[in-house]
């Protein structure tokens, strides 16, 4: 078997239109943006071309978009810097127990500082109760923060209902669009969203650069402190090929969305629905309410080393990329109701644009061998 790469929540190839893009940000139009001179100026405008191109694709204003290292470090300028700035409002911030780590570790870093952390729960799908949040939003609550799509399962929350309850209880609603920006439509203000992280290197741009979208009239303290770029917000100087790389990877996604949504469910359908049929595994997420290129599926009863030597030329992951140094029970299957055997006996594959069939194929049949070989031995 060859190499195969299944694993594109964790991330994604850069589309070779983009790295062409970056190119020459790096050795021709090297100006500092902050500069006053000529490659200053281009570079300038290159960064504020691609905050137009982003701000036109999600509809939201040139000023709401702050650009980041990724969404781990837009996750915590958001969420730190909503509770430091509104703390005098509240202390309660309301979160669920499925998010990705990024936002659960800045969370215990604010229940540490005397913030009130609840998280929700959510039910064997994953998806959240809508009236357990309503009844949780208290008078010092002061921010909701909600994952669009999980990174694990793919599973998609009702965003559009949570951030409607939200305003209409003068809330501020902050959601992690890492794993949804790119490969469905999001319009800000029709998902009545006030904050969201995503990074670049999840479609098909260059790791390192991602953005937060925060409302203009949000007050935030900043994490880092320094020359006052990005609306005082982020100081340092701008990663320009970094930028540019991400605002053309947002556009060609968004061009050829319809067409890789299609393909990629036609992938991921054909590799659920080959193995059902063995009865060897169950799918773990939501049956529609899903994200279409992702696959956790649960081969209860079978070793994850057994796995893992019989799709040792397949990359893939079990749980989240970031724990990959330490396999745990995941957090989000647990949440779900899953055993620690059974979420151990979990595995997640997530395909892109640059699948294809003959590669669902090989996996198919390397994991009816093993259950051929696993009936054997029973």
């Amino acid at each position: 078997m060859n190499h195969i790469y299944f694993d594109n929540n964790a991330s994604t190839p850069i589309d070779p239109r983009v790295f062409e893009t970056m190119l020459p940000y790096f050795n021709t139009n090297v100006g500092n943006p902050s500069s006053n001179h000529f490659l200053g100026a281009k570079s300038k405008k290159a960064v504020e071309q691609s905050r137009e191109i982003i701000s036109n694709i999600l509809n939201s204003k040139l000023s709401d978009l702050i650009f980041t290292s990724g969404a781990t470090e837009a996750i915590n300028l958001a969420l730190k810097g909503i509770a430091e700035s509104h703390s005098y409002k509240g202390k309660h911030i309301i979160t669920t127990q499925t998010e990705h780590s990024a936002v659960l570790e800045v969370c215990k870093y604010l229940e540490r500082k005397g913030f009130e952390v609840e998280f929700i729960s959510v039910d064997k799908y994953g998806l959240i109760d809508i009236n357990e949040l309503t009844n949780k939003m208290r008078k010092d609550t002061i921010l909701v923060s909600i994952i669009y799509v999980n990174n694990e399962t793919g599973v998609i929350q009702p965003i559009k209902e949570i951030g409607k309850i939200c305003r209409n209880k003068n809330v501020f609603f902050f959601t992690d669009a890492t794993q949804a920006i790119g490969k469905i439509q999001i319009d800000v203000e029709d998902l009545n969203i006030d904050l969201m992280c995503f990074s670049g290197h999840k479609f098909y741009g260059p790791k390192g650069v991602g953005g937060l979208y925060c409302k203009s009239n949000i007050k935030l303290e900043p994490l880092i402190h320094g020359g006052g770029h990005e609306r005082g917000l982020r100081s340092g100087t701008l990663n320009v090929p970094g930028i540019v790389g991400l605002a053309k990877a947002l556009e060609t996604a968004n061009t050829e969305m319809k067409q890789i949504q299609e393909n990629v469910k036609t992938l991921r359908d054909t590799f659920e629905n080959e193995l059902l049929e063995t009865r060897m595994i169950k799918v773990n997420g939501h049956p529609t309410q899903r994200l279409f290129n992702v696959s956790n599926i649960c081969l209860t009863g079978i070793d994850s080393y057994l796995v893992q030597n019989k799709l040792r030329d397949v990359a893939y992951s079990q749980g989240s990329a970031c724990y990959s140094s330490a396999i745990k029970p995941s957090h989000v299957l647990k949440a779900m109701g899953l055993s620690d055997n059974d979420a151990l006996s979990s595995f997640r594959f997530s395909f892109g644009k640059q699948n294809n069939m003959d590669e669902i194929n090989l996996v198919i049949r390397s994991f009816k061998k093993l259950f051929e070989s696993k009936t054997k031995l029973n």
